[in-house]
């Protein structure tokens, strides 16, 4: 057997060892499993490391994997061809590595990374980050506190199912909030208002026609649509209960318009009898370049990465065939991300960034750099995030920055990142 090293493109960090197979039907503890993005699934048996062949890193299948913690690299399938069934490998999801057993059976470990003690996390010239956390439940938040999340930063309350899949009403919310809420007491919990989509489905819900289109009817734009209505409501009115036992935020995701902004506060606030700090997701460009308005409405704004990106570069971010589109490492990217920090300016400590985007290798001393403290992630990702904040000087990341927003190409930022280029095989 010939040897094997490929260097491929890391997404989960962590490290794993085993034998590998192709298709869901190789899912066994010791397998590295090969799969292509459409073949993505719940697991019954989830397998040591993944290999996501021409998978689109922004898309709804990978954010959840990503959530899973299990190690995972991606590739192409000329790469993955190299990749033959059977042989014993390892895989580092932190490098982007996969070797050969025979090649590196002693191969230098992945950064371990331990969780986050409690007190400030700072960067190494002394600024202070922020990394909350982005959770589906309350098992999601055990991990997140397990692992050093200063808060909850995004709640998805779509993933809050009741049993049956019945229509949820506020005192289902009111419980399912309260086992968040405790956990993480006395941190703060920010609940994302539903964002629903076809993708996103719960049970109770039946496709709305224009749910389909990635630009259609999402987020925000249902919640004059029953059920959806109702819903939306219970989730307030069960906050609203809350609110004077927890550090409780509501945040309204798909927001495009500073008007469809106030009339949702507007009618939320009917519902509170106590204040409760009430923020907007900006995921549209035409959002982001109205930042300041916002903040003058909003108690704080949420930069929604991973539809931001995909409004930016008008490619759908489900399907594989355009993730070339949404290259995280595209110097225009940043070049936006720098204008809208500019533009935020003494405002920023209201200003929190989630999605993929800083998760990306390489990418969190940028946003560093252009002065975002804040930042809502999977709590698998917390202490490797932290890791690099505290050996960040941001004074220096400011000047890596400004050269990444000056250069010609995504290959360009990656070479400034001492990353290699995209597509690089063996």
């Amino acid at each position: 057997m010939s040897r094997v090293r490929l260097h491929a493109t890391p997404f989960v960090p962590g490290r794993a060892r085993g034998v590998i197979r192709h298709g869901m039907t190789g899912a066994r503890p010791d397998s590295l499993l090969v799969l292509a993005q459409e073949e993505l699934r719940p697991f019954v048996v989830p397998p040591a490391g993944i290999v996501v062949v021409d998978g689109a890193p922004l898309s709804h299948p990978m954010i959840r994997l990503l959530g899973r913690g299990i190690p995972t690299v991606m590739m192409t399938a000329a790469q993955a061809a190299d990749l033959p069934p059977g042989m014993e490998a390892v895989l580092d999801g932190t490098a982007g590595l996969i070797t050969d057993v025979t090649v590196e059976e002693t191969a230098p470990s992945a950064l371990l990374a331990t969780p986050l003690r409690s007190g400030e996390l700072v960067t190494a010239d002394g600024s202070a980050v922020d990394l909350r956390a982005s959770v589906a439940d309350a098992a999601g938040a055990a991990v997140a506190l397990a692992n050093g999340a200063t808060a909850v930063g995004s709640l998805r309350s779509e993933f809050l199912v009741p049993p049956a899949g019945k229509i949820p009403d506020a005192v289902f919310y009111e419980q399912a909030l309260r086992a968040v809420c405790e956990i993480m007491r006395p941190l703060p919990v920010t609940v994302r208002l539903p964002d629903f989509s076809t993708d996103k489905l719960p049970p109770w819900l039946e496709p709305i026609p224009g749910m389909a289109s990635a630009l259609g009817l999402r987020g925000a734009r249902i919640y004059g649509i029953e059920p959806v209505r109702g819903v939306f409501r219970a989730i307030v009115q069960a906050a609203a209960r809350l609110a004077p036992e927890y550090d409780l935020a509501l945040l309204i995701p798909y927001v495009t318009r500073l008007e469809e902004f106030r009339r949702l506060r507007h009618e939320i606030e009917g519902l509170l009898p106590v204040p409760l700090a009430v923020g907007s997701m900006i995921e549209t460009p035409a959002a982001a370049l109205a930042i300041s308005d916002f903040l003058s409405a909003a108690d704080f704004i949420t930069l929604g990465c991973n539809d931001l990106m995909q409004g930016l570069f008008a490619a759908d971010r489900d399907l594989a065939e355009l993730g070339a589109l949404l290259d995280p490492y595209a110097p225009v990217l940043f070049r936006f991300l720098k204008r809208l920090a500019e533009e935020a300016c003494d405002e920023m400590d209201r200003v929190q960034v989630s999605g993929l985007l800083p998760q990306v290798p390489g990418v969190l001393p940028l946003l560093l750099g252009m002065g975002y403290r804040a930042f809502s992630v999977e709590p698998v990702m917390i202490p490797y995030l932290a890791r690099t904040v505290t050996t960040t000087d941001a004074v220096a990341a400011e000047a890596l920055m400004i050269a990444v927003c000056a250069a010609a190409d995504a290959d360009s930022v990656r070479e400034l990142l001492g990353l290699p280029p995209a597509g690089v095989g063996r």
